[in-house]
C-alpha cells in the first residue's frame, strides 16, 4: 500500500516536471530558432538586427525606469501650501498691509485671493505629466506585454493606474470649476480659461504621437494636459488681479462635496465587485489596477478638499464645519498610509492572502461617509 502511494506522488512529480520542461521548451524555442537564423546571416543583416535589439533594450530600460520611479510622490504634499495661514477666502479682496500703506502715498494695486483648489489641481497635473512621464500613452505601454494589455498583467502598471486615479479627481474638479465655482450662477458667463482647461483634460488618456483609430498622427495626451495647466494658472493669475470670479457660496460647496462623494461611491462599488467576485489572492492580476486607481483618486481628492477648506473658509466658519473637515482629513490620511508592495485580493475571512481591495474600499467608504455628513450640514 505504501509503495502505491509513493508511486502515485512520484508520477505526479514526474508529470509536473514534464509540464515545466514543455513550457520551458515552448518559451525558449523562438529564441533558439532566431539564434540559428542569426548565425547564418551576413553582417549586412546582423548589424540592423543588433541596432533594433539595442533600441528596444534602451526603450524598455527607460520604460521600466519611468514605471518604477515615482517622482514627487508624497501623500502629505498639501502641507507645503500652508493653507491654514490664509485669512481670506478665494476670490475675496486681500486687505492691504497696514504698515506698507502708512509708508507710501501711492494707492496699492487691488489684489484678491487665489484659488487653492485651482493651484492644487494644476500641481497634480504637473506631477502627472511634467515631474513624471504619463505612462498610459507611452508607446511600450500601448504595445503591451507580447500583445497583452499591461493592465491585465501584474507588472509595470501600478503607476499608470495611480495617475489615472489622480486624473479622475482632476477631471471632476475641472468640471465643477467651470459649471459653478468659477462663475456667479445666473449672472456671469463661463470663464474661457476654465472651459478650455476642462476640454483639454477630457482628452483621451492613451494617445501617442500616432494612432490607428483614426489612422494618422495625433497630439499625445501629455501635451493637452500641459496646456490645461497653463489655462488653470492663467485663471488664478486673473483671479489674483480681481479680474475673474470664484463663487465661494455654501450651495456651491455642497454641490462640490456631493459630486466628490458620488465619485468615490462609484469607485468603492468597483472595488467591492472585484473583491467579491475575483478574490484569487495574489493571483488576481487586475487587483493592483483597481487598488492604485482608488489610491490615486483619494490622493487627488485629499489635496483638493484640503484646498477647498481654504477657499471656502468663510462658509466653513459660518457652518462650523471645521471638525468635519478635520475628521475627513484623518480618514484620507489613514487610507493613504496603505501602500502594500504586492496587492492581494483574497477572501475577507481568509488568513493567508489579505484583502487589500476590501481594506481600501472600507477606508474609501469612511471618507465618503464624512462627506455625506458634511453635505447634510450644508443642506440645512
Amino acid at each position: 500500500m505504501l509503495d502505491r502511494i509513493t508511486g502515485f506522488f512520484r508520477s505526479i512529480g514526474s508529470a509536473i516536471g514534464r509540464g515545466f520542461s514543455v513550457l520551458a521548451a515552448g518559451i525558449l524555442w523562438p529564441f533558439m530558432a532566431a539564434h540559428g537564423w542569426y548565425q547564418r546571416r551576413t553582417w549586412f543583416v546582423r548589424l540592423p538586427v543588433i541596432a533594433v535589439i539595442a533600441l528596444f533594450a534602451v526603450l524598455y530600460g527607460y520604460f521600466v525606469w519611468q514605471t518604477q520611479v515615482w517622482s514627487g510622490f508624497n501623500p502629505n504634499f498639501v502641507d507645503q501650501y500652508r493653507f491654514s495661514e490664509r485669512k481670506v477666502a478665494a476670490g475675496q479682496e486681500i486687505p492691504p498691509d497696514a504698515s506698507a500703506a502708512a509708508t507710501t502715498t501711492a494707492a496699492a494695486p487691488k489684489t484678491c485671493q487665489r484659488s487653492a483648489i485651482v493651484d492644487v489641481t494644476a500641481d497634480l497635473i504637473d506631477s502627472n505629466v511634467n515631474q513624471n512621464a504619463w505612462i498610459s500613452s507611452m508607446l511600450l505601454y500601448r504595445m503591451g506585454l507580447f500583445g497583452m494589455d499591461w493592465d491585465h498583467t501584474p507588472f509595470l502598471d501600478n503607476k499608470a493606474s495611480f495617475q489615472r486615479g489622480v486624473n479622475q479627481a482632476v477631471r471632476r474638479t475641472s468640471a465643477e470649476l467651470v459649471d459653478t465655482l468659477g462663475r456667479v450662477r445666473g449672472t456671469s458667463g463661463i470663464n474661457s480659461d476654465l472651459q478650455d482647461a476642462r476640454g483639454y483634460l477630457q482628452y483621451d488618456e492613451y494617445s501617442w504621437y500616432f494612432g490607428l483609430d483614426p489612422f494618422g498622427p495625433k497630439t499625445p495626451t501629455p501635451s493637452y494636459y500641459r496646456t490645461a495647466i497653463e489655462k488653470l494658472r492663467k485663471f488664478n493669475t486673473d483671479l489674483a488681479g480681481c479680474n475673474a470670479v470664484f463663487d465661494g457660496r455654501a450651495d456651491n460647496l455642497l454641490q462640490f462635496v456631493d459630486r466628490i462623494a458620488n465619485d468615490l461611491g462609484g469607485t468603492s462599488d468597483i472595488l467591492a465587485e472585484r473583491s467579491e467576485n475575483h478574490n484569487f489572492g495574489w493571483f488576481d492580476t487586475r487587483a493592483d489596477d483597481r487598488f492604485w486607481f482608488a489610491y490615486g483618486q483619494l490622493y487627488g481628492y485629499y489635496a483638493i478638499l484640503t484646498a477647498a477648506r481654504a477657499d471656502f473658509s468663510q462658509v466653513v466658519a459660518e457652518r462650523n464645519l471645521g471638525a468635519l473637515f478635520g475628521g475627513t482629513t484623518k480618514q484620507f490620511q489613514a487610507a493613504l498610509r496603505i501602500q502594500p508592495a504586492i496587492i492581494s485580493n483574497g477572501r475577507e475571512d481568509g488568513w493567508i492572502m489579505p484583502s487589500h481591495l476590501a481594506t481600501m474600499g472600507f477606508y474609501m467608504l469612511r471618507v465618503r461617509s464624512n462627506l455625506v455628513e458634511m453635505r447634510a450640514v450644508l443642506g440645512r
